[in-house]
C-alpha cells in the first residue's frame, strides 16, 4: 500500500513536520538523558491516534503494529539523543531556508519526518503486511552506547527480521558496520609541590607518555577496511603550582572489520601494561562503551534492502546515494545477524557542531521516501 501525500497534504505535512522539528529542538535529549523528549514523543503518537504506545526500561517510545505472535517483524527507528550535553533549550532560528539548531539534523529531523509519516499511515487506517515496531529510540549518540535498539532487540529478540534506521542525509546509506571500543584511562601519583617535590612523578606526564605511545600505531588494514583512533578528552591536574596526582583521558578506536579491532585491542592492552610497568603511576582502564561490527547476516537480503532504499532515495531526490560504512544503530541489529540499513531524510551541513542545519526544502523529500519505504511494507 502506498502511503499516499497528495500535494496539497505533501505541503501540509512539511510545514506540520517543521513545527514538529521546532518543538523537539526545544525539548533537550541528551545520550542517556532522554527521558523528556520521550514523553513528548508518547504523547505526540497517542495524541494523533497510535494505540499501545510505551516507554521500555531504556527509554525508548515503541509502538508496535500487528506484532502479537508475530516473527517477522520490522523495525522503522529514529533516535531521539542528540550530541550535545546541554539540559536547556538550545537557540533554534528558521532562516526561511534553513532549520538552524543544535542537532537538528541529527536526529531531529528524521525523527519528526518518520513521526508526520506514522500519522498519516494512522490516518489513512493502514494495515501492514507484518509486525512493524516504529520507535523513537535512546542512546544512538556517543555514550549512549546504543542502549535503545540493544533493548529493543532483546525485548523482541528472535522476531525482528529487519531493521531500518532513519539518520542522516538522504545522499548516502550504510549498510556496513563500524564497531568502535571507548574507553577512560586515568593516571594517579604521588604528586606534591611543584618546588619542594620536584622529581616526583607527574600524573599529566605520565599520560601523556602513554598517550604518545597510543598515537604511534600503525593502524591494520584488512582488504579496504578503515582502522581509526582518537583521544577525544584530557583533564586533570590541580594548578599552575602542583605536581599533578591525577589525569585522565577519553580513548577510543573505531574500525568496520572485526579483526583490525582485535588487533586494535590488543595494541591498547599492550600499551597499558608497558605503562603501568614503568611503575611511576598507577593506571586504571574504565570501558565505556563496546559497540560491535557487523555479524554473519544474509548478505541477499541485506543487498535487497540496501537497493530498495537506494532506489527510492534517488527516485525522490534526482541525487546520487552512496553507500557508506558507519556507527550506527544498525551495528546492534546487524552483530546479531539481522540485516539493517542506515537512511536519511534531509539535507543540510554541520552535524555534531552548533552551526547544525537543516535545508527546508529537502524535507518534502524525506517525507516521500519515507512515506514510500514504510508503505513497501503495508
Amino acid at each position: 500500500m502506498n502511503i499516499a501525500f497528495d500535494e496539497k497534504q505533501l505541503e501540509s505535512a512539511a510545514a506540520e513536520t517543521v513545527e514538529l522539528i521546532e518543538q523537539l529542538c526545544g525539548v533537550p535529549a541528551p545520550s542517556n538523558m532522554e527521558r523528556n523528549r520521550a514523553e513528548f514523543c508518547r504523547d505526540w503518537f497517542e495524541k494523533n491516534g497510535a494505540q499501545g504506545v510505551y516507554i521500555d526500561s531504556a527509554d525508548n517510545v515503541i509502538y508496535p503494529v500487528n506484532c502479537d505472535g508475530r516473527e517477522d517483524i520490522v523495525v522503522f527507528m529514529a533516535h531521539t539523543d542528540t550530541v550535545f550535553p546541554d539540559t536547556e533549550p538550545m537557540k533554534f532560528v528558521n532562516d526561511g531556508t534553513y532549520l538552524h539548531s543544535p542537532g537538528v539534523g541529527d536526529d531531529t529531523a528524521c525523527l519528526a519526518i518518520m513521526m508526520t509519516v506514522v500519522k498519516q499511515l494512522i490516518k489513512q487506517g493502514a494495515t501492514p503486511k507484518r509486525g512493524i515496531i516504529f520507535a523513537a529510540n535512546s542512546g544512538e549518540e556517543g555514550l549512549g552506547n546504543l542502549r535503545g535498539i540493544r533493548q529493543i532487540m532483546a525485548d523482541y529478540a528472535g522476531r525482528i527480521s529487519e531493521v531500518y534506521t532513519f539518520d542522516g542525509q538522504y545522499n548516502a546509506i550504510v549498510n556496513k558496520c563500524v564497531g568502535s571500543h571507548r574507553y577512560k584511562v586515568t593516571a594517579e601519583t604521588e604528586g606534591g609541590h611543584s618546588f619542594n617535590a620536584f622529581g616526583n612523578a607527574n600524573a599529566i606526564c605520565e599520560l601523556s607518555k602513554l598517550i604518545c605511545r597510543l598515537c604511534s600505531c600503525e593502524v591494520p588494514h584488512v582488504g579496504n577496511s578503515k582502522t581509526t583512533y582518537n583521544v577525544g578528552v584530557i583533564n586533570g591536574g590541580t594548578s599552575v603550582n602542583t605536581i599533578a596526582q591525577s589525569a585522565e583521558m577519553l580513548y577510543e578506536y573505531r574500525s568496520d572489520s572485526a579483526e583490525c579491532i582485535g588487533r586494535m585491542q590488543q595494541f591498547f592492552e599492550e600499551a597499558v601494561a608497558a605503562a603501568k610497568a614503568e611503575g611511576k603511576a598507577a593506571f586504571e582502564v574504565e570501558v565505556l562503551g563496546i559497540r560491535p561490527c557487523g555479524g554473519d547476516v544474509d548478505e541477499k537480503q541485506l543487498a535487497e534492502m540496501s537497493r530498495k532504499v537506494i532506489d527510492i532515495c534517488e527516485k525522490h531526490s534526482g541525487v546520487t546515494c552512496e553507500i557508506n560504512s558507519g556507527s550506527t544503530d544498525c551495528n546492534i541489529p546487524m552483530s546479531l545477524g539481522v540485516p539493517a540499513v542506515c537512511v536519511g531524510l534531509y539535507l543540510g551541513g554541520g552535524e555534531h557542531t552548533r552551526e547544525e542545519k537543516v535545508l527546508i526544502g529537502s524535507i518534502p523529500v524525506g517525507l516521500k521516501i519515507a512515506a514510500e519505504l514504510i508503505g513497501s511494507y503495508m
